[in-house]
């Protein structure tokens, strides 16, 4: 399923490499333009041996030192995925076209400098944390589900799947900027 724009997916201070390495191949399953880690911990050889996609050879990862030396392609908003109070509840989320994630460390959140610098902030509304493999997945989808394009559900599961319908094109639209409007 083709969508419009790009993301990334990546993790801060990441430390359970099979995790990790789940993280990685959904992000890459998922059609990520790119990974990135900051303040990495873990153990390289541990990820490639849950990351049976070898997403590494696929798609660019990055990795920073820290939150401040992080650099993301322009135009990308940085979302955050935390449980806090101000959070956006993901379903209500609206993705943004260039979007990098942030998950946090398992048993850990994202650190105040990260959050500083997440343009948004949202969480899974569950009763408690997944670990980051399981989180990031979720995310994922839901930008797939919020952004792809699928024909509407049938209002009952016995109920005939409707076809989705063809993209019309329209005529050619030529923006001069001026207001032609008298």
């Amino acid at each position: 399923m083709q969508m419009r724009g790009f993301f990334g997916m990546g993790v801060e201070g990441g430390n359970k490499a099979m995790n990790l390495g789940n993280l990685i191949r959904s992000a890459h399953s998922f059609g990520a333009s790119f990974f990135f880690t900051v303040n990495p911990n873990y153990n390289s050889r541990e990820v490639r041996m849950s990351d049976t996609s070898y997403a590494e050879k696929n798609m660019p990862l990055y990795t920073f030192e820290s939150a401040e030396e992080m650099v993301l392609p322009k135009g990308v908003q940085l979302v955050g995925v935390e449980l806090t109070d101000e959070s956006i509840e993901l379903p209500s989320f609206r993705h943004p076209t260039q979007a990098a994630y942030i998950l946090g460390p398992e048993k850990g959140s994202l650190s105040p400098e990260m959050q500083a610098r997440c343009d948004y902030m949202v969480k899974i509304p569950m009763k408690f944390c997944v670990n980051v493999g399981v989180a990031g997945a979720i995310v994922l989808y839901d930008r797939l589900m919020s952004m792809g394009r699928f024909p509407k559900r049938p209002v009952n599961p016995r109920a005939a799947l409707e076809a989705l319908p063809e993209h019309v094109h329209g005529s050619q639209v030529i923006r001069t900027g001026k207001n032609t409007d008298k």
